[in-house]
């Protein structure tokens, strides 16, 4: 499980992120927020120490990493072990489902939204936040990938490559929304969220498992 190491060994540094840009984190809370139904049950794939998870009101996580999964149990997250190519629930047992910043680590994306898809119910949502590759943001992180402790072993993704993967898992009525048109390094208050993609470096995609399959 070398991708988890670093979060194993970083839990602080990865929290820090969040803390000392606090104005591009509730621009990402916000962007999500847009898109994620206010009722059901949720579960974050991916929850890290639940950032997203907790203030957005899904109960449920799971992660491969230990150190991630104590720091989302201390935010109230009811956090499982496992990965998004096999996740421990069974069939249709969740409303909606969020994956945030955690696509670029999968080892199989395709299998992954076929399992997530699986664990919907139907008429469920799958709502996936990512940094978008052919953004200001995911070039530069391309070309620093080296240099980042969590970024090293990752893949990034661009929108087109992520609305494939919805439609070929079978979801539908796919709808976007967009944010951090700004440097998360220098700001001081969040930036917009927009409808589409193409100018903000973190985009939101949901798409829905449909109701009569």
């Amino acid at each position: 499980m070398a991708k988890t190491a670093p979060f194993d060994a970083h839990p602080d540094r990865y929290d820090e992120w969040f803390d000392r840009r606090a104005a591009a984190y509730r621009s990402e809370l916000r962007a999500v927020r847009a898109l994620l139904p206010e009722e059901g049950e949720g579960l974050e794939i991916g929850v890290g120490t639940g950032r997203f998870a907790a203030p957005l009101g899904l109960k449920y996580g799971v992660d491969p990493s230990p150190a991630m999964r104590e720091r989302a149990r201390e935010r109230g997250v009811d956090v499982r072990d496992g990965i998004a190519e096999d996740l421990p629930y069974p069939d249709r047992r969740f409303d909606v489902a969020l994956m945030t910043t955690t696509l670029c680590y999968l080892d199989d994306p395709a299998a992954a939204f076929s399992e997530v898809r699986r664990v919907l119910r139907p008429g469920g949502v799958f709502v996936v936040a990512f940094i978008d590759r052919d953004g200001p943001l995911g070039r530069r992180y391309e070309e620093r990938q080296q240099e980042s402790v969590f970024y090293e072993s990752t893949r990034f993704h661009g929108v087109r490559d992520v609305a494939t993967l919805f439609e070929e898992a079978g979801f539908e009525h796919l709808k976007a929304r967009q944010t951090l048109f700004s440097d998360p390094e220098t700001m001081t208050e969040p930036d917009p969220v927009n409808e589409g993609y193409g100018e903000g470096s973190f985009v939101v995609l949901r798409g829905r498992r449909p109701v009569k399959e």
